[in-house]
């Protein structure tokens, strides 16, 4: 095995707590691109949502985004390969969610739209505070999203559902709109952490994007790496030939991938490149 592309989930893997990118993640990265491999990112986000400063200099080009559903390269923002929700998918859908007292984000074409209901109780939400500024701030917000789907005949590449925590422990809505998504065998659901619900085309994923982006840099899958910490990183860590999880994942990511590495507050991702590739820092 020569690995050629690796792949960096995003929050949970390559960002720590406070949603940052360590020093020696980013000087692990730089010297693993300069030396011709492929560093990219493998995200539940849109491209929108990637800090483009935290990357400066890091040689990071393409990103798999949206769990899979859109492929980018970064600087020019042109789409790879795309498999979104048709609008008559998502609107009866979106009918439902909006009966729920969630927020909701619908990522379309690298962009994110959010009904305006959901603004107001935004600080509601169940994550760190960098996630939350992230969220309220990268939102387009929009009166009524399934007219503005329906009248600019959009396809989403993903929605993000996000859950308001009650005082028993539990998650307004989360159940039940788990159970309805998985009722629909249209779309496919998963867990991005932080006890949301994210849900694609059905047979979409990050395993998809990486399959399709090794394909676009004439790269063998026999000689891509993935790193991640989530449910939503499972496929891309069953697909990739090697599949490494971090230290603060799931235990059902660890099961799933062929190492462990570190966590992500100590910088997990530069001590698995490290591991692997020790002929490149010696």
């Amino acid at each position: 095995m020569s690995i050629k592309l690796i792949a960096l989930d995003l929050d949970g893997t390559l960002f720590n707590e406070q949603g940052q990118i360590s020093e020696e993640n980013k000087k692990i990265i730089k010297m693993t691109n300069v030396a011709g491999i492929h560093v990219v990112i493998s995200t539940g986000r849109p491209l929108i949502g990637i800090p483009l400063t935290q990357f400066e200099g890091t040689g990071i080009q393409y990103a798999i985004t949206t769990n899979g559903s859109g492929v980018y390269e970064i600087a020019t923002g042109k789409c790879i390969y795309e498999d979104s929700m048709p609008t008559e998918m998502i609107l009866p859908i979106l009918s439902y969610l909006l009966s729920k007292d969630i927020h909701m984000d619908a990522f379309i074409e690298g962009k994110a739209f959010s009904p305006e209901q959901c603004r107001a109780n935004a600080h509601r939400l169940d994550v760190p505070e960098s996630l939350k500024h992230y969220i309220l701030n990268t939102r387009v917000r929009v009166p009524d999203l399934p007219a503005f789907i329906q009248e600019n005949h959009l396809s989403v590449q993903k929605m993000t559902l996000n859950f308001y925590p009650l005082s028993d422990g539990t998650y307004k809505d989360r159940e039940d709109v788990k159970n309805f998504l998985l009722s629909h065998s249209e779309v496919s659901s998963v867990c991005g952490g932080y006890h949301n619900l994210e849900f694609t085309k059905a047979g979409v994923h990050k395993g998809i994007g990486l399959m399709k982006l090794a394909e676009h840099l004439h790269i063998d899958m026999k000689d891509t790496m993935a790193i991640g910490d989530t449910e939503n990183d499972l496929q891309i860590i069953n697909t990739a030939a090697l599949g490494v999880a971090m230290g603060n994942a799931t235990e059902e990511i660890k099961k799933a991938a062929d190492y462990v590495t570190l966590s992500n507050e100590e910088d997990g991702v530069a001590a698995a490149i490290q591991h692997f590739l020790p002929e490149l820092f010696n």
